[in-house]
């Protein structure tokens, strides 16, 4: 089987180069803002799109990750037209909208099975349907035409069962159903969900909802690609384990309600979309929010975070009780309250964020208490009590 080609080119977006440490001056120019913004973005969903022949088509995964990227195109393409005169980019997001295109492409697989016409002259071409998924930054469809040529061929031998067809959609050793067996009933002996991730080519924890979930140090075989974490409801999710020798690739939260979700270390890009009324525990080299509501966020970021309509934001460093970084990664300096609302354009500071005062911090002790495993007979809903997401009865 030829390899696939998942190169993904770069774009330049330029922009004048400004110094860095802390006398760097803050970027008051929306210009100069927008395009520093945008080419982060680019590179965010590069990277996406080179890492989806790593995810497992199997229990939607594939698809997950596809929907993302597409959301952060469309996302991408609003800006742009909102932006009015930065012309550049217009080109930046039609090549991400054409790689994704040919990548999903190679991932279709190719239809054995063609219905006989009832009358065909030779050499006569018949147009197949596009595909539905084909991405367009206008909000249509595109439209690809390839042609096949009708055979003779029986297709009572041609057409495959059903369970046929699912094998060939599917690897020889094809992965387990984590979230499924997340709600199943947990062990007598302790309210902890400890889904191993062994198997899986990517972490991917959804539709989950009042439960502890605290990942082991053998789903570090799984970081490498990027992980996500979706449609979750009054949920505690631990991830220090597995990043502690091996940071995430990436990760996606998005429809998050109620929830506090230690991430651990991620040596990518963090994309938190749709979440409320949570507490996320994050050390990442970029970090993006959008559509967020009442969130604390701890943070270890070697860039400024970028947030998008949000409002009720707080932000607070990283605790030591987390544990996230190895000694040598925290002299990096932590840019955590360096945060750019880029919605916001005034001169005045934001509204929409502001900085977690210290007398309502989470104790480093609860951290440690609670998300280390010290208690492992601590329920979730007792910890979102202890954290403050959930009011005490």
């Amino acid at each position: 089987m030829q390899a696939l080609n998942m190169e993904v080119p770069q774009v330049f977006i330029p922009f004048t180069p400004i110094p860095h440490g802390k006398d760097s001056p803050k970027m008051s120019d929306p210009k100069e803002r927008f395009f520093r913004h945008f080419q982060a973005d680019v590179t965010i969903i590069q990277d996406q799109i080179g890492d989806l022949a790593t995810i497992s088509a199997i229990n939607g995964e594939r698809k997950d990750c596809t929907d993302t990227i597409l959301a952060g195109i469309s996302r991408l393409n609003k800006e742009v037209i909102d932006a009015g005169d930065y012309i550049p980019a217009e080109q930046a997001i039609k090549g991400l909208t054409e790689k994704l295109n040919e990548t999903m492409g190679k991932f279709k697989p190719k239809s054995r099975f063609q219905f006989k016409p009832r009358i065909q002259k030779p050499g006569t071409q018949q147009p197949a349907a596009a595909d539905p998924r084909s991405f367009n930054p206008s909000g249509t469809t595109t439209t690809t035409t390839t042609t096949t040529t009708t055979t003779n061929t029986n297709t009572s031998t041609e057409q495959q069962s059903p369970a046929a067809s699912s094998r060939s959609t599917t690897t020889d050793d094809p992965s387990k159903d984590y979230n499924a067996m997340l709600q199943a009933d947990a062990s007598p002996s302790s309210v902890v969900r400890r889904p191993s991730f062994s198997t899986a080519k990517s972490i991917a924890i959804r539709s989950q909802a009042g439960l502890r979930i605290a990942l082991p140090a053998s789903a570090a075989a799984s970081t490498s690609s990027q992980a996500s974490i979706t449609d979750l409801d009054r949920c505690v999710v631990d991830m220090t384990a597995p990043t502690a020798a091996q940071p995430l690739a990436g990760l996606a939260l998005q429809n998050v309600r109620r929830s506090v979700v230690v991430a651990g270390r991620v040596g990518g890009a963090v994309h938190i979309t749709g979440v409320s009324d949570a507490v996320v525990v994050v050390a990442a080299r970029q970090v993006r929010i959008h559509e967020c509501r009442n969130v604390d966020l701890y943070l270890r970021c070697a860039s400024h975070p970028i947030i998008e309509d949000c409002e009720s934001m707080r932000f607070a460093p990283v605790v030591v009780g987390t544990d996230l970084l190895p000694e040598e990664e925290q002299q990096v300096p932590n840019q955590w309250d360096q945060v750019d609302d880029f919605k916001w354009l005034k001169t005045e500071p934001s509204p929409n964020w502001s900085v977690l005062p210290e007398d309502q911090r989470v104790p480093e002790a609860v951290w440690r208490d609670v998300l280390n495993n010290e208690d492992a007979s601590a329920t979730a809903e007792e910890i979102l009590q202890k954290v403050g997401v959930l009011g005490t009865a």
